[in-house]
Order: structure tokens, then sequence, then C-alpha cells
């Protein structure tokens, strides 16, 4: 437990200083090139039955990342176990997207307060959202970036990081040889599979004619996976409310009686209690793919949405991802205390 402990916190101060660097290729661009060789296959293979086809692809890619990473985490071993932990921490590091989900919101800010460029704020903000933001007026735009960290905040940020300790504590409890992999490993493992998963649900579960039934299994296995970590999210964003300076008690009022609210049975646990949270109504009329959808509201009108709830719905996410880090921690020494 204790190296697990040490490279979580590791990769997540490595997420924090250097975020995403350009200079290689991600990982996770790699699951996507892998999502698309999938299904330009499977498509190919089984035309008439889309929605085996899709399931095939997902399990296919969750596969052959488990293989892929076990084989390259094994050789790292291999050479030496330093090594293997270096490797970790890395594929860790790169599960995580906190800095760069920070900087784009900021950026939207930026375009919205010091020069007031509409336009160049829609456009920012359409790097972080998968409506149409072509339309979008101020508020929408700082709406639409407000839901998009609170959302962002479940999975690519707490999810991953629930995921490396879940799977650390199942290997504690399977029977595994001394030559197995580190928990350092494991636990990349464990974050890495689920970046797959967020991963094809992202490219491959909209309701549209393309991807309705052959995006179906991914979104549902993304829904079945993000059902606590959503969850946790939310608990934390309520947490961290006295930490930002913000309403604690109106948020967990918020987050209890809105959260289900949402049409996705997991977003609306972190947009709820950052609704709370903020004291602004989110949700409401978007266009998607150039029609346009009604999204029940969440939270209370209590003030007009104003481009400093960026940074505030920011802050709040660096606190709940201190607060659930730190319960992980604490969990983690609890447990290899008893165990």
């Amino acid at each position: 437990m204790g190296e697990y402990i040490i490279c979580l916190v590791v990769a997540v101060l490595l997420d924090l200083l250097l975020g995403d660097p350009r200079w290689y290729t991600h990982p996770v661009r790699l699951i996507g090139w892998l999502c698309t060789f999938c299904e330009n296959r499977f498509r190919r293979w089984l035309p008439q039955r889309e929605t085996l086809a899709g399931t095939a692809t997902a399990l296919f890619v969750l596969g052959g990342v488990f293989i892929i990473l076990w084989g390259l985490l094994s050789l790292a071993r291999a050479i030496h176990p330093v090594v293997e932990v270096v490797f970790a921490v890395f594929l860790l590091y790169t599960s995580i997207a906190m800095r760069d989900l920070l900087r784009h919101s900021k950026n939207v800010y930026l375009a919205l307060v010091p020069s007031c460029d509409l336009k160049e704020a829609r456009r920012r903000v359409g790097l972080i959202v998968g409506r149409d933001t072509n339309t979008l007026d101020r508020d929408g735009v700082v709406r639409a970036s407000v839901e998009s960290v609170a959302e962002s905040a479940s999975d690519g940020i707490i999810a991953p990081l629930f995921f490396s300790a879940f799977a650390v504590l199942l290997q504690g409890f399977l029977p595994l040889s001394p030559e197995s992999l580190s928990p350092a490993a494991v636990a990349a493992i464990g974050a890495m599979l689920y970046k797959a998963t967020n991963t094809m649900d992202s490219m491959f579960g909209y309701k549209n004619e393309q991807y309705l039934h052959f995006g179906f299994f991914a979104a549902r296995l993304d829904d079945v996976l993000n059902y606590l970590p959503a969850r946790l999210s939310g608990l934390c964003i309520v947490a961290a409310c006295p930490l930002a300076g913000l309403n604690m008690r109106h948020c967990w009022r918020i987050f209890l009686r809105d959260r289900r609210e949402h049409a996705s049975p997991n977003s609306g646990h972190p947009e709820a209690a950052m609704a709370g949270a903020l004291g602004v109504q989110l949700g409401g009329e978007a266009v998607y793919f150039g029609k346009s959808v009604y999204k029940p509201t969440l939270g209370d009108p209590t003030r007009e949405i104003e481009a400093q709830d960026i940074l505030r719905a920011n802050s709040l996410v660096l606190y709940s991802t201190f607060i659930f880090l730190l319960g992980t921690v604490f969990s983690c020494v609890v447990l290899s205390l008893i165990f």
C-alpha cells in the first residue's frame, strides 16, 4: 500500500505541474486509435448486427489494453523493479486530466473577461463540451463551461483515481505469486482500463443514427463504472465548499434534491453539487448536432451566472480532488493496518 500511495501522490503532482505535454503520444490517443481500428473491423465483419459489433469492439479494446499494459509492465519489471514503478507512475499521471481541464476552462474565462471576445470564448468552450457552441450567448458559454468542469471532475479525475485504488485493493485479495506486478503497476492498469471505457463512451456513446446501437454496450458499461465515482465526486464537491468559501448547507440541499434529475444516471451528481455550491441554475436548452435538447435544470436561479463562476468551479474541483486523495490515502492506511 505504501508504494501505491507514494506513486499516486506523485502522479497527481505531476499532472498539476505538467498537465499533458505535447511531446509524446498520449496513451489515451493510442486507445482512441485502437477503438477506431476495432470499430472499422467489426462493422465490416458484422454489418447487419450493430449492437453485437459494438459489444465486440468494446471487449476487444478492453482486452487489448489489458494485455498490452500487462506485457509492457511485466517487461519493465524484468528490466528492473524501478523501471516498472516509473512506467506505472507515468501511466497513472496520464490517466488524470485535472490541469488540462482547469487550463481549458480558465481560457474560456480569459476570453470572456479581459477581452470580452464572445466568439473566441465559444471556440474555447467548444474544446471541452460536446454541444454546439456557435450560438451560445455569454451566459450559455459560462454555463457550458461550469457543467463540463463539474462532469469532468468525476470522469477525468476522481474515477481514474478510484479505479487505481480499486485495482490495488482487488490485488490484495487475490492469491498472487511474488513475481506478479507491483501495486503501482496494477493501479496503472486499473486507471487505464477505466480510461479506455470512458474513451469508448466519448467516441461511441452518441444517440444518433451512427452510434445508437453500436455504442450501446460501451455507454452502458461507462454508466456502470461511473456509478460510484460520480456520487463520490458530488460528495467531495459538497465537502470542498468551506475550503472554497461557499455555502456547504445550500450545496448539500441542492445535491440531495436535484442529483437524479439529469438524463444521465451519473452526471447529475457532480453537476447538482456544483449548482448548489455556486448558487446558480445549470441545465436548460442546449444544441447537439443541430438539434435542440432540453436538459432538466439543476439548482435554483438565486442569481445570474457570471464568468467568475468558472474560476469558482475550478477551485471546487481542485479542493474536491484533494479531499478525495486524502480519503483514499487514509482508507489505504487503515486497510493495510487491518489486513
